[in-house]
């Protein structure tokens, strides 16, 4: 039995996470972390110092989510990291601070099933298309920028190949944040409006010719249970970061 903490138990990923885990058969729910909610723990380090867990896992907020991972870690407990916000450097101590302890954090930008197929998708495009940009939609009022899903596939793209491109944005006329920001070498441009939930698209180019892989959510929390849970049952096995759902996949 996998015994289970969840951050952000009220939230709208966290408690569809909590209902799930509470159904699972080989899985123990046996603390939330809520700020909003009386019945639950104000802080991720107060949770895990009251209750013995094995997993925890963090749907919280990009301020927050680097704090309650480290907080886990020194703990020594495993973490399933759902929240963006965190940078490549935050990751690398993140790696170093689990591997100092030997346990285990599984982090990723989506933990949809779709979404980790087209990381990976992309990952083989970009090995065969030297251009592309990302294109990163979210709901108006999502803080942070660009979404953990677009950071992570920028980064995952990153260790194939820089891409090309046409003038090189020091050279670009007029207002040079119009080519969007420059995530691990490729462009990322993030729109924020109303009525998107999360949706990341990858649009690679040739001579003559355009791909497209594009991941679009939905409004329910459904999508991200399954890989969740696929990654809780993952983390007490590892030791270390690892980046991206895509990677648990057979």
């Amino acid at each position: 039995m996998i015994r289970v903490c969840v951050a952000g138990v009220t939230g709208w990923t966290g408690s569809a996470v909590a209902e799930a885990v509470e159904a699972a058969t080989d899985l123990e729910l046996v603390g939330g972390v809520s700020r909003s909610d009386a019945d639950s723990f104000s802080s991720v380090a107060g949770a895990l110092d009251a209750v013995a867990a094995d997993v925890l896992v963090d749907y919280t907020h990009a301020n927050v989510v680097k704090s309650n991972t480290l907080a886990a870690i020194e703990r020594g407990v495993a973490v399933v990291v759902g929240s963006s916000g965190m940078s490549a450097d935050d990751y690398a101590e993140v790696d170093a601070a689990a591997r100092a302890k030997g346990v285990g954090v599984i982090a990723a930008g989506n933990f949809s099933i779709t979404a980790a197929l087209l990381l990976r998708f992309a990952v083989e495009a970009a090995r065969h298309l030297d251009s592309r940009e990302l294109i990163d939609y979210a709901s108006a009022t999502k803080p942070d920028a660009p979404s953990g899903t677009s950071r992570e596939l920028a980064e995952r793209l990153a260790e194939v190949r820089r891409p090309a491109i046409g003038v090189p944005i020091e050279d670009v006329l007029g207002a040079r944040e119009a080519r969007g920001a420059t995530v691990a070498g490729t462009q990322v441009h993030s729109l924020r409006l109303p009525s998107f939930s999360v949706s990341t698209e990858a649009v690679f180019a040739a001579e003559g010719e355009r791909l497209s892989i594009r991941h679009d959510a939905g409004e329910s929390a459904a999508p991200y249970v399954a890989g969740t849970l696929l990654a809780i049952r993952a983390a007490p096995e590892r030791v270390g970061l690892t980046r991206g759902l895509d990677r648990l996949l057979g």
